[in-house]
């Protein structure tokens, strides 16, 4: 990683992988939403607690930043989570039939 630091993308490439990792999560929430609810939220917090425990323990800048930004979508993806069902009961996007009464009961 050497060659990066000697070039000065180590800006540009986390620029990339941060809008990649904030890219990738937004087809989670959706999805994680739709199979598993809002009870799905603390495997978040655990995910991003060990990004910051492996953004801590990493030496190298370009890891440690992205651990760094990946803990930190982790955390946002709670609080979408919980959007996500209110987009969810607007019709914004589609029901799981087979958690339809999850949704009747908390409405």
């Amino acid at each position: 990683m050497d060659w990066l630091a000697t070039l000065h993308f180590e800006g540009i490439v986390i620029g990339i992988c941060t809008f990649l990792i904030i890219g990738l999560f937004h087809p989670i929430v959706v999805k994680a939403e739709y199979y598993w609810g809002t009870r799905c939220w603390w495997w978040f917090l655990l995910l991003g607690i060990a990004g910051i425990i492996g953004s801590v323990l990493i030496g190298d800048i370009l890891i440690s930043t992205l651990l760094g930004v990946f803990s930190f979508s982790s955390f946002w993806t709670i609080k979408e989570i919980f959007e996500q069902r209110e987009r969810v009961l607007k019709g914004w996007f589609p029901m799981n039939p087979k958690r339809k009464h999850e949704y009747e009961s908390r409405s």
